[in-house]
């Protein structure tokens, strides 16, 4: 009955395959599996932008504009800056007022 009780103290516990470090394992493994997930839609977002801007040239304006607060002579710029969300705006021409 000792053998026995020390056998499963073994297995159960102590051992590098136990049932804790198993459990341990498999939480970890869903861990890193959500986080592919997360790099692969990441991954796919900026797939789509890159091929916006290769496929249409008035989106690297529209990037360069709204992210590096680009502009073109003679237009002024008004960065608006989120209390909430933290992103920032741009309200340049009147274009993009409508």
């Amino acid at each position: 009955m000792v053998v026995v009780f020390f056998i499963v103290l073994i297995v159960g516990f102590i051992d590098d395959n136990s049932f804790m470090h198993r459990y341990d394992r498999r939480n970890r493994m869903s861990q890193l599996r959500s986080e592919i997930e997360a790099y692969k839609a990441q991954y796919d977002k900026a797939d789509r932008s890159l091929r916006e801007m290769d496929s249409n040239p008035g989106s690297i304006e529209k990037m360069a504009r709204e992210r590096y607060f680009m502009k073109r002579p003679g237009e002024d710029v008004f960065v608006i800056r989120g209390s909430e969300d933290g992103e920032d705006s741009e309200l340049g021409d009147s274009s993009s007022l409508n």
